[in-house]
């Protein structure tokens, strides 16, 4: 069995059985991860998955160094580019995430910061009734990424982060891939 979230679009299964809920710790995927979760707020995450490799061109492979350097060309850049979620502040957010990432980084390393929020493993949910939209956690993590400046990154936003990099593993009990 599979969790029943992603239905049977293959971009989607594929992205279920090879990606989701696998820990992640390296820093240039977790800033990935993290930008992209702000892309999807208020959208399908499918709708992301769909875009991920224009996103991926269009914010040169998510280098923190290259998208920290960006100023209004680039954001007017972006705001043209149908391939990817054409949004100002989002774009805005993400270039103000590379730079935080860039101190946190050099401070103490940006998977140490981001994994200090993981909570202590827990048993699998049994039915997606079970899995929380946020938990302390996550609104912890929300608020010291909105410190660091960081924007989109609510709790229920970082907490699917959390998810997605395998800080924490929803996949249902039943589900082979958990």
């Amino acid at each position: 069995m599979r969790c029943p979230w992603c239905g049977t679009d293959p971009l989607y299964t594929a992205y279920h059985d090879d990606e989701w809920g696998r820990p992640e710790r390296d820093p240039r995927r977790l800033f990935e991860l993290l930008a992209l979760e702000s892309f999807q707020a208020g959208l399908a995450w499918i709708t992301i998955l769909r875009k991920r490799e224009r996103f991926r061109a269009a914010f040169h492979g998510f280098d923190p160094a290259v998208i920290a350097s960006w100023g209004e060309p680039e954001i007017e850049r972006l705001l043209q580019d149908p391939g990817i979620v054409r949004h100002r502040g989002k774009i805005a957010g993400t270039i103000r995430g590379a730079q935080a990432f860039l101190r946190i980084e050099a401070r103490e390393g940006f998977s140490p910061f981001l994994w200090s929020f993981a909570p202590p493993p827990a048993p699998r949910p049994q039915t997606l009734a079970d899995v929380p939209a946020q938990t302390p956690q996550s609104q912890a993590m929300s608020k010291a990424l909105k410190r660091e400046g960081f924007n989109f990154v609510g709790p229920t936003i970082t907490y699917a982060f959390m998810q997605a990099s395998g800080m924490v593993n929803d996949h249902l009990a039943a589900c082979r891939w958990g």
